[in-house]
């Protein structure tokens, strides 16, 4: 993927709301906010992770919130800009490339409406492999990378500049002013040098999104289980079939929160799966045992379509396939775990791969 047209956007956008677990916002709303801006402007640019100088300055871009919030407050639309702009002056120096925080249907499509809209490349790449619910669970964290200075910005022309003494208070301290903002904020962060990026983001994050994306229309297109292809793309397992008869969510604390009960059909008939989520799915148990956890993705498609399904937009009688795979190795050591693991998020149960979990079943 050299660049990204208009034709492009509907895949992508449909292939990083699978990644995004549930999270990473509306992939409707992200992919019409990208739509405009490249019909607009242009094709964006796209360079590989590999390519990127060691004196470049990357910098990340994202909105912050509650889904449920940015559905029915989306952005006026030159946030972004006026955040890399910030983030120029904090700096004292012109950034060379935009990225994407993390995978999801608004999160890697606001990037692109971004690229296009200062005419800046937009790497191939992201920061988690997949969309986690609080700004320190990045992979640059766990290089060290300083979140700050970070910028956010909302729709009224408020704009606050963060200087943090460490990646967790960034989350706190923009997470209230988030909360402030009428729980969304578009936010760039985590600037970093070319070298930096090389090492700390997930390559190939858009590309992987495209093809996810086509996946699924091809499957839709010739009546194929589009969930179990998405598995076997991305070695991951199955995990349920069934029907959503029960969401229980409220926003809180600039988040999504709650859970969602499914009764199985099909071969699943007779069991039941709850996911428990904050803005991503967190953890999937069937019938009291949990069958994936967090840091692995656990993602929730239309059972007939094929479509992701997000958390905010789930609702009673939804008939999906929630499907397990697994998550970047890095998420997957001690330093990781620590960061995005089930204790980090207050359960007691230990992580296990959810291609091993699916073994004992």
């Amino acid at each position: 993927m050299n660049k990204i047209d208009v034709a492009d956007i509907a895949d992508i956008a449909k292939g990083a709301a699978i990644l995004g677990a549930g999270g990473g916002g509306d992939p409707y709303l992200g992919r019409l906010l990208a739509e405009r801006a490249v019909e607009r402007i242009g094709p964006v640019r796209v360079v590989p992770v590999s390519d990127l100088p060691d004196d470049a300055l990357v910098l990340p871009v994202a909105m912050m919130g509650a889904p449920t919030v940015i559905v029915e407050k989306p952005p006026a639309g030159d946030e972004l800009v006026r955040a890399v702009a910030a983030i120029e002056g904090a700096l004292g120096r012109p950034v060379t490339h935009i990225a994407c925080l993390e995978a999801g249907g608004l999160n890697s499509m606001t990037p692109i409406a971004t690229a296009a809209a200062t005419g800046l490349p937009l790497i191939d790449g992201d920061g988690m492999g997949r969309a986690f619910p609080e700004l320190q669970m990045v992979l640059p964290t766990l290089d060290g990378i300083p979140c700050s200075p970070m910028v956010m910005v909302d729709e009224k022309g408020n704009t606050v500049v963060l200087d943090t003494v460490d990646n967790t208070w960034a989350e706190r301290l923009a997470r209230g002013a988030t909360v402030e903002m009428g729980c969304s904020a578009s936010i760039a962060l985590y600037p970093m040098t070319g070298k930096a990026a090389r090492a700390a983001l997930v390559p190939g994050t858009l590309g992987l999104a495209a093809r996810l994306g086509r996946l699924v229309t091809e499957c839709r297109a010739e009546h194929r289980d589009a969930a179990r292809a998405v598995a076997e793309e991305m070695g991951g397992v199955v995990l349920f079939t069934g029907k959503v008869v029960d969401v229980a969510r409220k926003t809180t604390g600039g988040f999504a929160r709650g859970e969602a009960v499914l009764a199985g059909t099909g071969a699943d008939d007779g069991a039941a799966l709850t996911l428990s989520f904050q803005n991503e799915h967190l953890v999937a148990a069937r019938d009291g045992r949990v069958v994936a956890s967090v840091p692995d993705l656990i993602c929730v498609l239309d059972a007939e379509t094929g479509e992701p399904v997000t958390t905010e937009a789930m609702g009673y009688g939804y008939r999906v396939t929630v499907v397990g795979l697994p998550c970047h190795s890095r998420w997957r050591t001690r330093e990781g775990l620590a960061l995005v693991g089930p204790a980090y998020f207050g359960y007691d149960h230990p992580y296990l791969p959810v291609e091993h979990l699916a073994r004992q079943s």
